[in-house]
């Protein structure tokens, strides 16, 4: 079932009912016998036309008004959400990395603070290739980071990164993005298992197809019963503007 910005509005409401907890563990959730925690990897700083590039600046200036969003630089939290269950320990994406941003790639501190070692990773699923996503994957000495961990991917998501003509094709300002996702990928290769929207990828979690931050953007459904929180990834721009106005696309999604 693929989710569109109009629907997915009602699916990510309950992902913001946590309370705040420590620094590097900002948002937990009980969904039966299953935990989901929200990790911090630092933020990225951002030119606002990365964001808000392309949108009709009357109708945007009133909602950077209302939620206080200045002219300069934006600066996005960077979260990656794990989730325990039935010994289990499942990252929704890597984060960061070394090699990105200097502000970011502060994953495995807070996962130190909370007491998850690298090696405890069983799984690590993306919702899509984005440095701030996949990056985190490989360590400074370019060796993967969770070396016990079984890697998912979407198969769509995995075949546009991979294709040596999408770094041809991207652009020249996204050219090094695509080139540091085929890197990682090739160390993946032999590892990866992917999957089509709609896989039960894991014991009550499903795969929900999200196109439009790229062609094969993933969210994933994580069911309990009755309950259900959506792991959003990147389907959310700016979450004040984003939420107001859903139809918009931002200047960030390549496939809008």
């Amino acid at each position: 079932m693929a989710l569109s910005r109009r629907n997915f509005g009602l699916w990510a409401a309950a992902g913001m009912a946590a309370a705040v907890a420590p620094r590097w563990a900002l948002a937990r959730i009980e969904l039966g016998a299953k935990t989901i925690e929200t990790l911090s990897d630092g933020h990225l700083t951002l030119p606002p036309e990365f964001i808000f590039g392309g949108l009709d600046p009357e109708a945007l200036q009133p909602l950077l008004t209302r939620y206080g969003i200045g002219a300069g630089p934006l600066m996005p939290e960077v979260n990656v959400t794990l989730l325990r269950d039935e010994g289990r320990v499942v990252l929704f994406d890597a984060g960061s990395g070394p090699g990105f941003q200097d502000s970011a790639g502060k994953l495995p501190v807070a996962l130190e603070a909370i007491g998850v070692a690298p090696e405890d990773v069983t799984h690590v699923v993306f919702t899509h290739c984005h440095p701030d996503h996949l990056w985190g994957v490989l360590d400074d000495f370019e060796e993967l980071l969770f070396p016990e961990a079984a890697f998912l991917m979407g198969q769509e998501e995995w075949d546009y990164w991979y294709d040596p003509d999408t770094a041809a094709s991207i652009g020249s300002s996204r050219a090094a993005m695509a080139a540091g996702a085929r890197r990682r990928m090739e160390v993946l290769e032999d590892r990866v298992q992917l999957f089509a929207d709609g896989a039960e990828i894991l014991p009550g979690v499903a795969a929900r197809a999200t196109p439009g931050h790229t062609p094969g953007h993933m969210a994933f459904e994580v069911r309990s019963g009755s309950e259900s929180v959506l792991v959003l990834g990147d389907a959310v721009g700016n979450h004040h503007v984003s939420f107001a106005e859903p139809a918009w696309p931002v200047g960030s999604d390549q496939d809008p």
